[in-house]
């Protein structure tokens, strides 16, 4: 079944349509509804590209938060092979919202790491709806340091809204652990690509996503705080989220011409959920592009290039 969004309203009645005039010909084969049902289908297409071509920053928040969208597993599954998931932080626990492990991306070995969120009740309470806590960021130092004693490089698939802000992970340094999983991304000395395809939240994001090239889905969005947080911070209303997300500047557009990111991936008509296959293999290509890009610089310059590239942003604006 189809989850729609608020302002796809006009969507849904119209497929309404179509799944009751299919039902209609199944039940009684004397009734020809296939005419019917093109005009309504090419309707829908037409619905589809005047709203997404106008998404304003909250309704494209509301697409990258999308319990369809496909997840880190679903990247997972297609880009890589032979995927070894490596878990625990080797000083307290195993952190589920963070998956990382080595794996080959066609046919080269590689670091992968990854937040993950979850797909029903069982999965996102496994995975704690994607807000690693300060293990899962000492994990992704863990596997960080092993891709560059061996040359690897590093896949990272950013999807949080953020880090986990419960007491227990406070006081287990969160800030901290946060802080040197974006130290060890800056230090080391081998590719490292970064590709948002949800939500990037805040330092729980920046902490696997400082990379050489970072990119984001066409809705995806990434930011410094939730719409909802910036709108209780400075109105003391969450309601204001719609204004606090346009103010904030946190669609892959936004973000483009501000020179944070690298580049967009185009998304499928009507966002990633309607053609999950198509939007991971063109986010497989891209990465594959880069990759080969960097494939001849050095470990010294890649970690050089990498660190001038963040310390530049915001000094032409």
């Amino acid at each position: 079944m189809h989850n729609y969004l608020d302002f796809e309203k006009p969507i849904s009645d119209l497929e309404g349509k179509i799944i009751e005039l299919k039902k209609l010909a199944t039940e009684d084969e004397s009734i020809d509804t296939t005419d019917e049902i093109g005009r309504l289908e090419v309707r829908v297409r037409e619905a589809i590209v005047e709203i997404y071509s106008k998404l304003n920053p909250w309704q494209k928040t509301q697409v990258a938060r999308h319990p369809q969208r496909p997840h880190f597993v679903d990247y997972a599954k297609t880009l890589f092979q032979e995927f070894t998931p490596l878990a625990g932080d080797r000083k307290f626990s195993e952190d589920a919202a963070i998956q990382a492990g080595l794996a080959r991306f066609r046919g080269q070995p590689v670091a992968v790491i990854g937040q993950e969120k979850g797909n029903d009740t069982k999965t996102r309470l496994k995975h704690n709806f994607g807000s690693p806590r300060p293990e899962g960021y000492r994990k992704a130092i863990r596997i960080l340091e092993m891709a560059d004693r061996f040359g690897l490089p590093v896949i990272s698939l950013v999807d949080t809204a953020g880090a986990y802000p419960g007491v227990g992970a406070e006081e287990r340094g969160q800030a901290e652990a946060i802080a040197r999983s974006t130290e060890m991304c800056l230090g080391v000395k081998v590719p490292l690509v970064s590709v948002v395809i949800g939500e990037g939240g805040s330092g729980g994001a920046i902490a696997i996503a400082t990379g050489n090239r970072v990119y984001m889905l066409e809705h995806s969005i990434y930011s410094v705080i939730s719409p909802e947080g910036a709108a209780s911070i400075l109105w003391r209303d969450s309601t204001r989220a719609r204004e606090a997300a346009t103010n904030m500047k946190i669609t892959a557009e936004d973000l483009k011409s501000l020179g944070v990111i690298d580049g967009i991936i185009s998304e499928p008509l009507g966002g990633a959920h309607r053609d999950p296959d198509s939007v991971i293999a063109a986010t497989g290509d891209v990465i594959a592009n880069a990759l080969g890009e960097m494939a001849s610089r050095s470990g010294e310059q890649l970690r050089n290039e990498r660190r001038q590239k963040f310390l530049n942003m915001g000094r032409n604006l």
